[in-house]
């Protein structure tokens, strides 16, 4: 196993890596809207959610992967009332055929985010 980490996407919190490689798989840890270079979380559901999409963008590049090798993603949201609004951006994203998804509502998040948002790719 390899740990990939790229200085263009947050900081982790913890004691784990952005993302690992095995055997042709990428598994990124949850990611949440907070800007690389400022530390800042975004000011709204949208810029943090978009700060999400462009950290897991950049991870996936460290590793030399793109949206288009997602086999999987999970989401986290504090509030189902932004569903839509995070299907409007997913799509900007993914295209046919879909990555499998669940987009799971929870009561809290790290940070107080409000989307976290975490992938498997595959080489």
């Amino acid at each position: 196993m390899r740990a990939v980490h790229t200085i263009n996407a947050p900081k982790v919190i913890g004691p784990y890596s952005q993302a690992t490689l095995q055997n042709g798989l990428l598994f990124v840890s949850g990611q949440i809207g907070i800007d690389p270079h400022t530390g800042e979380m975004g000011k709204s559901f949208m810029e943090e959610a978009r700060l999400c999409f462009a950290n897991l963008r950049e991870i996936l590049t460290e590793a030399g992967m793109s949206f288009a090798k997602v086999v999987k993603v999970t989401i986290f949201i504090t509030d189902l009332n932004n569903f839509n609004l995070m299907n409007d951006l997913y799509a900007q994203f993914f295209s046919e055929p879909y990555p499998a998804r669940e987009t799971v509502q929870v009561a809290a998040l790290p940070k107080n985010a409000s989307i976290e948002i975490s992938l498997i790719a595959m080489m």
